[in-house]
C-alpha cells in the first residue's frame, strides 16, 4: 500500500508498519548469492562471499552469517551502553555475536540462530543480566529477530 511519499505495510498481525520515520538507511548489493560478492553503496563494505559449508577452494571471503554477526554485535553493544548510561552506570562492555547456520526440521531447509556473549565490567552479575535483557528489549536487531530466530543471551560480569 502506498500513501503519498510513505509506504505503509501490514505486519503478520495486521498492524500498520510505517516507513515514514526513517532516520537513515544503509544499502548493500549482493551478486551471485553465497558464492558471489557484496558491496555497500559507499564502498566501505566490499567483500567476496564464500559458502563455508560448500566451498571447496581456498578462496577467502565473508558470508551472510558473519556480516549479520558483525552488525548484531555492534548494534546490541550500543544498546547495552545506552541502557547503562540511562541508569547512571559506568561500564565497559564487549559483545560477541555468534550466528549459527542450522538445518530447519520444520521444512528441511535452513535457519539461523544467535548467541550473544556479553562481557560487562563495572557491575555485578545480577546487574549484568538486567542490563543485557534491557538492551535486548531495546536493540533494533533484537527487535527485528524477536519471534523469528532463537537468540540466547550470555551476560557475564567481569
Amino acid at each position: 500500500m502506498n500513501k503519498g511519499n510513505s509506504t505503509i505495510r501490514l505486519n503478520d498481525k495486521g498492524a500498520v508498519i510505517s516507513m515514514s520515520n526513517i532516520i537513515f538507511s544503509s544499502k548493500a548489493t549482493a551478486q551471485n548469492g553465497r558464492d558471489g560478492h557484496v558491496k555497500s553503496d559507499d564502498g566501505i563494505i566490499d567483500v567476496n562471499l564464500v559458502n563455508p559449508a560448500g566451498n571447496k577452494s581456498d578462496e577467502k571471503g565473508s558470508n551472510p552469517e558473519q556480516l549479520f554477526a558483525a552488525g548484531y554485535a555492534a548494534c546490541y553493544d550500543g544498546a547495552l551502553n545506552l541502557m547503562a548510561s540511562n541508569q547512571g552506570k559506568n561500564i565497559t562492555s564487549e559483545t560477541t555475536a555468534e550466528v549459527h547456520f542450522m538445518k530447519d526440521p520444520a521444512d528441511d531447509g535452513f535457519k539461523i540462530g544467535a548467541t550473544l556473549h556479553i562481557k560487562i565490567e563495572g557491575v555485578d552479575q545480577k546487574e549484568a543480566e538486567e542490563l543485557a535483557e534491557a538492551a535486548h528489549q531495546f536493540c533494533p536487531y533484537s527487535k527485528a529477530t524477536r519471534g523469528n530466530i532463537d537468540v540466547e543471551l550470555k551476560p557475564t560480569a567481569v
